[in-house]
């Protein structure tokens, strides 16, 4: 993901005190960076920001734990995190990055936990939420099956 969709053009767009954590139309830049999302319309792209909201973290909070169900999918606006697997060595993410993309599809357990280093925001779209739109939108559902379907079958050829 581009470090500058996420950088201080999206930290400006951060909600204002009417909808303290709603995300909005601002955010369709951040999200088309995002390779589930790259394959989208821009009207496409509009109705998921519609569904996003700002998420405040402190320092040392654990935004998702290693074996909870997925929930939400996490954009990382400003701040870091590491991110700790059950296995394997720990790997920083930062603004412009991205994690929980699949949980938007699926409630399979969290592969690894994720706890921010110092203070984080991030863009957040829960799996409800999503489930809702697509619900909505029949026609994002099936522009995300074919990105799916594209990604599976780049990762079989490199098998």
């Amino acid at each position: 993901m581009s470090q500058l969709a996420a950088g201080s053009a999206a930290r400006a767009a951060v909600p204002g005190p009417r909808e303290p954590d709603r995300m909005g139309r601002d955010w369709v830049g951040v999200l088309a960076e995002v390779p589930l999302f790259r394959s989208l319309s821009r009207r496409h792209l509009k109705h998921v920001a519609s569904v996003a909201r700002a998420r405040r973290y402190g320092a040392g909070s654990s935004i998702v734990r290693a074996g909870d169900p997925g929930s939400g999918f996490y954009v990382l606006i400003d701040g870091a995190v590491r991110v700790i697997p059950p296995t394997g060595r720990p790997r920083r993410l930062q603004a412009g990055d991205f994690f929980g993309e699949m949980a938007l599809l699926d409630d399979s357990p969290r592969s690894a936990s994720v706890v921010a280093d110092g203070e984080v925001l991030t863009m957040t779209i829960s799996r409800s939420a999503f489930s809702k739109l697509l619900k909505h939108e029949p026609s994002l559902a099936h522009e995300l099956l074919r990105t799916l379907a594209a990604r599976l079958r780049t990762a079989e050829k490199s098998d």
